[in-house]
């Protein structure tokens, strides 16, 4: 399947609405070696990293959420609050 970070990106923020909500800023970028996304999160000076297998993005692409990426999300919004 072919798509760009850029949409992959978009895509994440469209279907986690909470990271958004939450001023969470995120970065993507793609592990050739690995052959995985790398998925920063940032909010206030704090980052938090996790990765996302190729065929959980392509899932991600075709509007099926990817259950351990919005775990992730889930953890990482509880996180950042609890750091603040």
């Amino acid at each position: 399947m072919g798509y760009t970070i850029v949409s992959l990106k978009d895509k994440i923020l469209e279907m986690y609405p909470d990271i958004g909500k939450h001023g969470i800023s995120v970065g993507l970028t793609f592990d050739d070696e690995k052959k995985t996304y790398i998925v920063k999160f940032e909010k206030g000076g704090q980052k938090l990293t996790t990765h996302l297998e190729k065929n959980d993005a392509d899932d991600c692409m075709n509007n099926i959420k990817c259950i351990y990426l919005g775990v992730q999300i889930g953890q990482f919004i509880k996180n950042f609050e609890e750091r603040q």
